[in-house]
């Protein structure tokens, strides 16, 4: 995969000792070249060269708080986290944005959206239930009655194409567009190893029985904050059992088929998930190991 997932590309340095400098982190604020990015709750707002666009300090909500995104050869970036729980619009419609945005301006909003949906949903303590407030420079909530403290979270998520003699197993969620088929995928249980969760969440969706898993590749996933772990698996057999719970259909799709449906091509049986999705770049992968 010559071509990384999106969000992949290297974005700011994260300047983590900078976050438990309260002075250091004031005196960031202050500088000429600090500047905000735009946001429309939880959507980019896209500057006239097509790319993230960023603004001063001085346009955050005061009843906000700040949270430091890195810094930029040097230069703080900072985004805005307000009170309210914050909005996004239509993944169809960001997905439109996003498609067009530069791969490091898209890592860099993968990152801020992230963040800022998670202090939208944790104004509150898990553990007593009091009010929170922002620390580390918006890396961390502490509990204003016990004083738990409480960090951003990222939730595993295995996807993974299943292969039986020269085809992959690919499904449909029922939200998907009309055509659409992609990996399967599901989140990581607790006390589960990555090969457990694929073999756990095929049999579960597809009824298959799997073997030789292999790791490929990641993908950060800010809807709301996944890592996408991407794996292949060989199947023992290609009797499917789909539970409809969790699939609308699936299908076993032969290398003809993958190749016409990568190609965009109208006759091909399905249509590809974006070069966006980290499972773009898995059937990718596998027709490469194809020849």
């Amino acid at each position: 995969m010559a071509i990384d997932p999106g969000f992949c590309a290297p974005g700011l340095d994260r300047a983590d000792a900078l976050r438990s400098d309260p002075d250091g982190l004031r005196a960031a604020m202050m500088r000429p070249g600090a500047r905000l990015l735009r946001m429309s709750g939880l959507d980019p707002d896209i500057g006239e060269d097509g790319g993230l666009s960023w603004g001063s300090l001085a346009e955050a909500d005061p009843e906000g708080d700040l949270l430091l995104l890195g810094l930029d050869d040097g230069a703080p970036r900072f985004a805005h986290v307000g009170h309210v729980l914050a909005q996004g619009q239509p993944i169809p419609l960001l997905w439109q944005a996003l498609a067009v945005l530069p791969e490091r301006d898209a890592a860099i909003y993968a990152s801020a959206r992230s963040l800022v949906d998670w202090h939208a949903r944790h104004l509150f303590c898990a553990r007593c239930g009091g009010d929170t407030r922002i620390e580390k420079a918006g890396w961390s909530r502490r509990c204003t009655q016990c004083s738990a403290e409480h960090f951003p979270r990222t939730d595993p998520v295995v996807i993974m194409l299943a292969e039986h003699e020269g085809r992959v197993l690919l499904g449909r969620q029922p939200q998907f567009p009309p055509r659409r088929l992609s990996a399967l995928a599901g989140f990581v249980e607790p006390g589960e190893t990555v090969e457990g969760a694929v073999a756990r969440e095929l049999y579960e969706e597809a009824g298959i029985r799997v073997h030789d898993i292999r790791y490929i590749k990641s993908q950060p996933w800010p809807f709301p904050s996944s890592l996408m772990i991407g794996c292949f698996a060989q199947a023992e057999n290609d009797v499917l059992t789909i539970d409809t719970t969790e699939l609308e259909d699936a299908q076993w799709i032969n290398a003809a088929g993958v190749r016409a449906a990568m190609a965009g091509e109208d006759a091909a049986p399905f249509i590809a998930p974006p070069r966006l999705a980290i499972a773009h770049h898995l059937l990718e992968h596998w027709l490469e190991t194809r020849g």
